[in-house]
């Protein structure tokens, strides 16, 4: 049977760049969101207290996290590495809309976006195509309605919830990639109740598998964070551009150190929403492939400069149940 060896975590965007790069970076969101609202947001008032010193003590665990990701992926070489994140605008849009899609290909190129919006073609990763597919026939046997997907144009995975990650951890691994995608950004999505028993589920169909295959799972996103696109129209809170929930943070990450990754499949969609946790979502399906097994490490930092809140964490899952 096959078996979970690792559960990794992290946000990306601005957590896989150096302190700094954010401020560039928090430019160029507040432009985006003025280009689309037309006006443009306040500055955080917590950004000024973000001292070069303070952001690089902060950021010192995140950047060790991802060494450390990238280490172990080099050290255990796994059969397979489940990447599970959202997709915001660019492999897919509203024309085209899944809630859960699975690439099924044999190989994929990751593409690098540059700063001034056009994009470099990055390197040609190889997929696990059996296991991708054993996902999407078990998912269905189970009731998930998930799209499959041979190919995109060009085959090029667009998506920086997933192929900078990529980039980043499996630089010169030769460990085949299997790319989920969780709708997050467009309202409405899979509730996290939904998330949870889809992690537990794909756990099962690996376990099903023939053979003995390693998988190790990635969560990409997260966690509380509002930016440029944000679902605005969908939102009522109080919250505008870089703002941070951090207490809403601080008991999620509370529940998942006391290995209780469960209680994060009883919010509601809502709850996600109002709080700039809708990429949570990628983490709460980690948790259910895992179980309710206490993490190895869980770092937490909010970092009003970088628009938002960085996580990341390393789970050894011990078959205990979900």
């Amino acid at each position: 049977m096959g078996k979970i060896i690792a559960g990794m975590a992290s946000s990306h965007a601005y957590a896989l760049v150096e302190p700094t790069g954010w401020d560039v970076m928090r430019g160029r969101t507040r432009a985006r969101y003025k280009a689309r609202y037309g006006v443009e947001p306040e500055v955080h008032p917590n950004v000024a207290s973000e001292t070069p010193d303070v952001r690089e003590r902060g950021y010192r665990p995140i950047r060790e996290a991802l060494e450390f990701f990238r280490r172990q992926m080099q050290e255990t070489r796994p059969d397979a590495l489940i990447i599970v994140g959202d997709d915001q605008d660019e492999n897919f849009t509203e024309d085209n809309l899944p809630q859960i899609a699975v690439y099924t290909g044999a190989a994929i190129h990751t593409t690098e976006r540059t700063g001034d919006g056009s994009r470099l073609r990055g390197p040609k990763y190889a997929c696990h195509a059996a296991l991708a597919g054993d996902l999407v026939s078990g998912l269905v046997e189970r009731e998930f309605d998930v799209a499959s997907c041979r190919s995109f144009p060009n085959d090029e995975l667009l998506s920086h919830a997933h192929g900078p990650i990529m980039r980043r951890i499996l630089p010169d691994v030769g460990v085949p990639v299997v790319p989920v995608f969780l709708n997050a950004i467009h309202v409405p999505a899979p509730t996290p109740g939904r998330c949870y028993r889809l992690g537990a589920a794909m756990r099962e169909i690996i376990e099903s598998r023939p053979g003995n295959d390693r998988v190790a799972v990635y969560a990409s996103g997260g966690l509380s964070h509002f930016t440029a696109g944000y679902p605005w129209q969908h939102y009522t809170g109080r919250h505008g551009v870089g703002s941070i929930s951090e207490e809403f943070d601080r008991g999620a990450v509370a529940f998942m150190k006391d290995g209780e990754g469960h209680r994060l499949g009883q919010l509601t969609s809502r709850e996600l929403l109002d709080n700039g946790g809708i990429e949570m979502r990628s983490w709460i399906t980690l948790l259910g492939a895992v179980g309710n097994v206490p993490p190895r490490f869980l770092h937490y930092q909010p970092f009003y400069s970088a628009v938002m809140a960085m996580g990341a964490g390393y789970w050894e899952p011990d078959g205990t149940d979900a």
